[in-house]
């Protein structure tokens, strides 16, 4: 086992004058990346930044954010990355809780940082990237300028344990604060050589990413591409596909990894011939359930790349896979789970259950997060002692069946089951349902109060124009496929689904 920033350096003497990240306009080669980060490792070490401090990251997907990554770990410190669309309020409310010593940041997101800064508590030094700002306290400074010629002081980078933390990646959170996920160098570097080694991730391969570097989805395409000696293509969001398959055909992208939403944008364009795309050889999908309707027109409009499904958790990054051969096989499973861990499924009693049966999915390995920062009440309530190996495993939440070959299939998160007129429903498998009509593009299903049922079934749905559906042709449909009391009693047409920061559908705001 490595640290983070040793896998990095590996890539570096192997191979230091290959691009390693296209950015910006701006293309970096791993000595290139190496001397940058190294000067920002150096500045943190002169402000008296050791191992263990936590360093908050706000910055858009970019180079800045990609050496500010590798810097914070070569100096021993803790990464923190925040989603740049984080509010003032809850900015503050976090770096207070985690008591940060460091933000770096860019000068388009003053207004929020500042505001953070004003709410009072721990007040860290705030280095801050980009023109158009000029510095309002002495605590405030403008980001080293990590080009200019000079001759680097001699540096080492900081030998801390494996098991020391890297990285707090705060969840989305529904309620409350969300929760810091605190990931160690172990539980990094065991996750990214395991993926690395099931996708496979080649030297050669050059990986496209959209996807917020502030999300450990996006994350692991970095730790993939600079441990392996890859090429990371970055583009600061998906929003304009058109551009981006613009990128991805001019760069000759090999691997494309991307959210349900991200494939659905891409499947809503008419023409994709426009775009040379065969150097693409594999897609893959995380974050969200990829309904079984779009794997199978991915793979009928992008037959030259091998599509490849998986499941995790911001807690442990990784569970299962599902590899391109088993897609067509085995519609609607996640796959089994990873070499090197184990999983198993419990019942509500937390008795182990055979492979076949349905119940709660427990996952343990070297990739399994240390805890929830400052949070031990809700670190219990995931993490346990496993009596036949004496090793921590994690309580996923989410609930799955199985085959007898241990092959998995997402039922639904414990808390998301609908309960009504005495039956419990899978909002996932009457999601999967509506997404198999032509003309649905997404849709979210939910509870909502009934006098009489307690809770009745409703579906958001967002169709695509001239799709002419209405609400008795999605009843008429489920009806059709699934048990009566599966059915939805109300369906609202949507334009659009609200989304949490790293892009999931969420039905808080749905009424």
């Amino acid at each position: 086992m490595m640290l983070l920033h040793a896998l990095f350096a590996r890539s570096v003497r192997r191979t230091p004058d290959k691009v390693a990240l296209v950015c910006d306009g701006q293309r970096l080669s791993f000595r290139e990346l190496d001397e940058r980060s190294r000067d920002i490792a150096q500045h943190l070490h002169r402000q008296g930044l050791g191992a263990g401090d936590r360093v908050a990251l706000l910055l858009d997907n970019g180079v800045e954010m990609v050496v500010a990554l590798w810097a914070v770990l070569r100096a021993g410190a803790v990464c923190m990355p925040f989603n740049p669309q984080t509010k003032a309020e809850k900015l503050a409310a976090l770096m207070q809780r985690t008591e940060a010593r460091v933000l770096l940041t860019q000068s388009s997101l003053a207004r929020v940082w500042r505001a953070a800064q004003q709410e009072g508590g721990a007040q860290p030094h705030v280095w801050v990237h980009g023109a158009g700002w000029t510095p309002a306290t002495s605590g405030e400074h403008a980001w080293p300028d990590t080009a200019a010629a000079a001759s680097p002081s001699p540096w080492r980078d900081a030998v801390v344990d494996e098991d020391a933390l890297a990285l707090i990646s705060h969840t989305s959170g529904t309620t409350g604060l969300p929760k810091g996920v605190m990931l160690s160098h172990r539980n990094l570097a065991s996750i990214t050589a395991c993926i690395a080694g099931y996708l496979p991730i080649r030297e050669d391969d050059v990986l496209f990413s959209a996807l917020p570097l502030s999300f450990n989805y996006g994350l692991s395409q970095l730790l993939l591409a600079l441990s392996t000696g890859a090429t990371l293509v970055l583009e600061k969001s998906f929003a304009f596909p058109a551009q981006a398959l613009d990128v991805m055909s001019r760069e000759r992208a090999t691997v494309f990894p991307a959210v349900p939403t991200m494939y659905a944008m891409l499947l809503g364009m008419q023409d994709l011939s426009r775009w040379d795309l065969s150097s693409l050889r594999l897609m893959t999908s995380a974050s969200a359930p990829l309904p079984v309707a779009m794997q199978r027109q991915l793979r009928e409009r992008m037959p030259f790349a091998r599509l490849c499904v998986m499941y995790g958790q911001t807690e442990c990054t990784r569970i299962s896979y599902l590899p391109p051969e088993q897609v067509a096989a085995r519609p609607g499973s996640v796959g089994r789970g990873l070499a090197g861990q184990r999983c198993w499924l419990i019942d509500e009693q937390g008795h182990r259950l055979p492979w076949g049966a349905e119940g709660e999915l427990v996952v343990q390995g070297d990739h399994v997060m240390a805890g929830y920062w400052q949070d031990p009440q809700r670190t219990a309530e995931k993490l346990f002692h496993d009596p036949e190996t004496g090793r921590i495993a994690m309580r996923t939440g989410d609930l799955f069946r199985s085959d007898t070959d241990g092959w998995l299939y997402f039922i639904a998160r414990k808390d998301d089951i609908i309960k009504t007129r005495g039956e419990k429903v899978s909002p996932h498998e009457v999601e999967q349902a509506i997404q198999r009509m032509p003309g649905v593009i997404e849709c979210l299903v939910g509870p909502v109060p009934d006098p009489l049922l307690g809770d009745a079934v409703k579906a958001w749905v967002v169709v695509a124009d001239g799709s002419g559906l209405v609400e008795r042709d999605v009843i008429r449909h489920c009806l059709a496929t699934l048990e009566n009391h599966m059915v939805p009693k109300h369906v609202a047409f949507v334009d659009a689904l609200p989304r949490t920061p790293t892009g999931k559908p969420t039905r808080q705001g749905l009424t």
